[in-house]
């Protein structure tokens, strides 16, 4: 059982040639989903985001168009340099019509770059910087997941709402963890609560002993940590080895997934709380898509994946809606429908920008968990407008 699965997923990862040899002579719809295959942040994506877009041509029937629908993958190293150069040779010699996932601000912003010059659509999935449909905006892209505006603004308010008024931030020293920490704050403040402080420390530290003693001699109550990947896991499991989560402090995670909640564990994990569109045990339609997503992948997905089902699909109904592949028309269209994001209805602005409800959920103690990935508590609503903020062209500039 275990050889198949690995068969089935190298299938769905076989390189853009040989696809575009199978279907030799004959026009696809061909989607093609760059991300992490191998690395760091592969769990959170990789063949599991092959797979939500290979589940989501499969769901529509196969065509697009009149024409079957072709999903093809490459591993872009994480380098921006890498997927640059991949996006422009899917674009200019085999056919890509669109691209989904892109995790990382900087290869996202890289692809986005080489999609509007080539007039293509690009369904970013996983980066979450809200520059995407901020100053860096395109018409071709369509941001699906969710933002640093929102993980930052509404994950703080939402907090202090539910009582989180004293804060303490752990930022790693770079541009997505500083912006974090500032918009976090700022939201923090602006809802009655208070700013005891904050450490920074370099990206990838291996010891968190010293910055965790620092927030731990705080007044603070709420601990908010701005890590991704590996460096989420590594922090989480030396915080609570530190205690301090002890006492009803907890820790914010601004920008998680449900993989690095499963690597942890629970009785290192529980009392966290994080901020997500998409819960696999959210509603009839997350569980039931779920399901199917775990007897292939023998795990649950992450939002990123999920968020690939959804973008795939929606830009497949564009096409025969719009009755064309020209990225202009399809483009127009999607923002034109209405969403069904998993049971919860979402709306595309003209930005680009996906906007729909989250959740603040806190991750569950071990003897609350009834079943195998039972993580999540719901702890408050974020309104899609809360948020995103108001439907407003900001710094976006279409051309």
């Amino acid at each position: 059982m275990k050889s198949l699965r690995v068969l089935t997923i190298a299938a769905a990862l076989v390189c853009s040639l040989a696809c575009s040899q199978a279907f030799a002579g004959e026009k696809t719809i061909k989607i093609g989903v760059l991300g992490d295959e191998s690395g760091p942040y592969s769990d959170l994506g990789g063949p599991g985001s092959v797979l939500a877009a290979q589940m989501a041509a499969d769901d529509y029937g196969g065509k697009a168009l009149g024409k079957p629908i072709e999903i093809v993958a490459a591993d872009m190293q994480n380098k921006p340099d890498v997927a640059s150069s991949i996006a422009r040779r899917w674009f200019d010699i085999e056919g890509v019509d669109a691209i989904a996932d892109v995790p990382l601000t900087s290869v996202a912003l890289a692809v986005q770059s080489v999609a509007r010059e080539k007039k293509k659509i690009l369904l970013i999935t996983a980066a979450a910087s809200a520059d995407l449909t901020g100053k860096a905006c395109s018409p071709y892209t369509v941001h699906w997941m969710d933002d640093t505006r929102a993980l930052s603004v509404g994950t703080g308010r939402a907090v202090v709402a539910a009582g989180g008024k004293h804060w303490f931030f752990l930022t790693p020293d770079y541009a997505f963890g500083a912006a974090m920490e500032r918009a976090a704050s700022a939201a923090v403040v602006a809802a009655g609560g208070t700013v005891a402080g904050g450490v920074k420390f370099p990206l990838g530290t291996p010891d968190y002993s010293s910055f965790l003693l620092t927030a731990g001699s705080s007044a603070a109550t709420i601990f908010g940590l701005s890590t991704v990947g590996g460096d989420t896991i590594t922090a989480v499991k030396q915080a609570a080895e530190f205690g301090l989560t002890q006492n009803d402090r907890k820790i914010v995670v601004f920008l998680m997934f449900l993989p690095e909640v499963h690597a942890i564990g629970l009785t290192a994990a529980h009392g966290l709380y994080i901020t997500d569109g998409f819960y696999w045990d959210e509603n009839d339609k997350t569980r039931a898509w779920s399901q199917r997503f775990f007897e292939r992948m023998k795990k649950m997905p992450s939002k990123s994946q999920a968020n690939t089902y959804a973008a795939v699909t929606n830009y497949l109904k564009a096409l025969d809606a719009a009755k064309s592949d020209d990225a202009e028309a399809v483009s127009k269209q999607m923002k034109a429908a209405p969403v069904d994001y998993f049971g919860k209805s979402a709306v595309i602005r003209q930005t680009g920008r996906v906007v729909y409800d989250l959740t603040v959920y806190e991750v569950k103690k071990p003897d609350e968990s009834k079943y195998p990935w039972d993580y999540y508590k719901p702890v408050r609503t974020v309104t899609a407008e809360e948020a995103f903020g108001p439907d407003v062209p900001g710094d976006c500039v279409l051309k």
